[in-house]
């Protein structure tokens, strides 16, 4: 399982507990509705960095490997030229 599932498994969780427990707190119906509004919308602005912290490691990640790509790719032509020269050489020589 991913970690971004995880991430808003967890997430969800905490939202649904905490919003149960505010319906069951004693309180008037619109401080309960403003209560359950501003918890939301901190969850959704957690949730929100969180998922954009994620998706920043895995563009590094996919940048990472890239750029490793790019310097193989490289070393790869560069042998390749290597041995074209080295069998060059030795058709010339016979």
């Amino acid at each position: 399982m991913s970690l971004g599932k995880v991430l808003i498994g967890v997430m969800a969780g905490v939202a649904v507990g905490t919003a149960i427990g505010v319906l069951y707190a004693p309180d008037k119906g619109s401080s309960t509705r403003r209560k359950i509004s501003k918890q939301g919308n901190q969850y959704a602005e957690d949730l929100s960095s969180k998922f954009n912290a994620f998706v920043e490691s895995v563009n590094k990640k996919i940048e990472a490997v890239n750029n490793e790509v790019i310097r193989m790719t490289h070393n790869g032509k560069v042998k390749l030229e290597e041995v074209e020269n080295d069998l060059l050489a030795s058709k010339q020589a016979k």
